[in-house]
């Protein structure tokens, strides 16, 4: 058997319960020493989509990230949690507030462990990532367990897509608006930031037109967990009742030789979830509707979704570090201040970041505001 997987019962969300489940997760893949070596540094990453209340379905339940935290503490772990919220609407301008609405900055409060901002990024082959991937040793993934309309579920490799910078997001769905498309990317992010522990939250799961609240709440009680992603997505969509294939992102880093797709190739441990009688989840509706758009219009949509650097004048002081960082070299130094050119720049924002000025601003194209309403 090439990959191991854990399939634990947990039947709500009280403290000690998930505790409990928790660690009989990791218990049962060789402890969470198997992961983890003890006194290092770890970034913790759960799915914090919206700023709406874990009862929604929608994030990653506090507790399940306590539990993970009250684990690492007991192997002497320095701990920061963070996530990259939704690109779109007013999200991506209010972390504070997701995480005050999700309960994680509650948790992160109660337990003395850093809570901070994705704010800072660095770039990673061709994605600007969290630079607070450089900080930390270790890295652990805690995915929502849910459909999703544009990629089919939400799993181990698509929570990793919140650690690209915000603004860089909409580049990305933009100009890989086919789901075939989009899937490859999120593989190129999985392949350049392999998670050393994934759990996934399946006690509150969801149904139907997810990643949010559109998407239906199912009770499901498990949770699931190992190393390798794809293991944990083939898992997932099997107890879902997906075909084989179906999730793109899994059939993708499958051919890429980056994890386990083959359900009899992986060994099961815990609950036999050919045993649960689990009915089919309800698939989204749309899932394949973006697929069906025709290449013209996907090609209009890219040119008008934009979201890109401007210099603000009045505060620049041509001190240099935005050209220095710019990836694309795409930044001239002017007497009057700065100069973008537009024809090369990606929109990863790293010019932003590194002001100290805070003279770079963000405009938007019309249909990229539009879009914010909707």
């Amino acid at each position: 058997m090439s990959a191991k997987i854990s399939v634990v019962k947990c039947n709500g969300y009280h403290p000690e319960l998930v505790l409990q489940a928790t660690r009989r997760s990791l218990e049962l893949l060789g402890g969470i020493e198997a992961f983890i070596k003890p006194n290092s540094s770890v970034l913790v990453k759960p799915n914090l989509l919206l700023s709406k209340s874990p009862e929604y379905g929608i994030t990653t339940h506090p507790e399940v990230v306590r539990a993970v935290i009250r684990i690492l503490k007991e192997i002497g772990c320095k701990i920061t949690v963070g996530d990259g919220p939704s690109v779109w609407g007013q999200y991506i301008e209010n972390a504070d507030e997701v995480y005050a609405a999700t309960g994680i900055k509650g948790v992160c409060r109660d337990e003395d462990v850093r809570l901070v901002n994705f704010d800072k990024r660095r770039m990673h082959n061709k994605f600007p990532l969290t630079s607070w991937l450089d900080e930390c040793d270790y890295l652990v993934n805690l995915p929502k367990f849910k459909t999703h309309e544009f990629t089919l579920i939400t799993g181990g490799i698509k929570n990793l897509f919140g650690l690209v910078s915000g603004t860089f997001k909409i580049e990305l769905h933009k100009s890989h608006f086919a789901p075939a498309d989009f899937s490859k990317v999120l593989v190129d992010i999985y392949q350049e930031v392999r998670p050393h522990l994934t759990i996934i939250d399946g006690i509150l799961a969801m149904e139907g037109d997810g990643p949010s609240t559109s998407g239906k709440t199912r009770q499901l009680n498990l949770l699931l967990a190992g190393y390798d992603c794809v293991a944990l997505d083939t898992v997932m969509a099997e107890i879902m009742g997906i075909a084989p294939g179906a999730v793109l992102s899994t059939k993708e880093a499958v051919l890429r030789n980056l994890g386990e797709g083959q359900l009899s190739n992986i060994r099961i441990v815990g609950e036999d979830i050919k045993k649960l009688n689990i009915r089919p989840f309800i698939l989204p509706k749309n899932s394949t509707l973006v697929s069906k758009i025709p290449g013209p219009i996907k090609k209009i949509i890219k040119a008008l979704v934009k979201y890109y650097p401007y210099s603000l004048r009045l505060k620049c002081t041509r001190c240099g570090h935005c050209v220095k960082v710019c990836p694309q070299k795409c930044i001239r130094l002017k007497k009057q201040g700065i100069n973008f050119d537009y024809k090369r720049c990606i929109a990863c924002f790293c010019c932003q970041e590194a002001c100290p000025e805070a003279a770079i601003g963000v405009k938007k194209s019309l249909l990229a505001k539009l879009i914010e309403f909707i």
